[in-house]
């Protein structure tokens, strides 16, 4: 039922920014970089609005934002009850598991931060 109502919202959400930037498209783009400031994205000078900006609402953008967001109702952890086996990426660009790490009787710890 969680699936199916974001599969609802999200869609909702494409169809009405896809109209917007169809009916609009200098306010759209203006959104968007709002947005982008927001996430820093602007600051990177290998990429344009051209660039990223018209995939907004696309159905390749739809089909992303699904799979995020379906993949974070797998992903709830609650005091006192194991951690959620979440996939990370290694340095190495390999995919594997969080509790893949875990060694022996060792606890686990992570660091989080940031090289900016």
């Amino acid at each position: 039922l969680q699936k199916i109502l974001i599969l609802l919202q999200v869609t909702l959400s494409v169809v009405v920014g896809k109209t917007l930037m169809v009916l609009f498209p200098n306010a759209m783009k203006r959104y968007i970089l709002k947005m982008g400031e927001k996430s820093r994205m602007n600051r990177n000078p290998k990429f344009s609005y051209e660039n990223w900006g018209p995939t907004f609402f696309s159905f390749k953008y739809l089909q992303f934002v699904l799979k995020v967001k379906w993949k974070r109702l797998e992903d709830e952890a609650c005091e006192g009850q194991p951690a959620p086996n979440t996939q990370v990426v290694t340095l190495g660009g390999e995919v594997c598991h969080l509790l893949d790490f875990i060694k022996d009787n060792r606890p686990l710890i992570l660091n989080f931060g940031s090289c900016t």
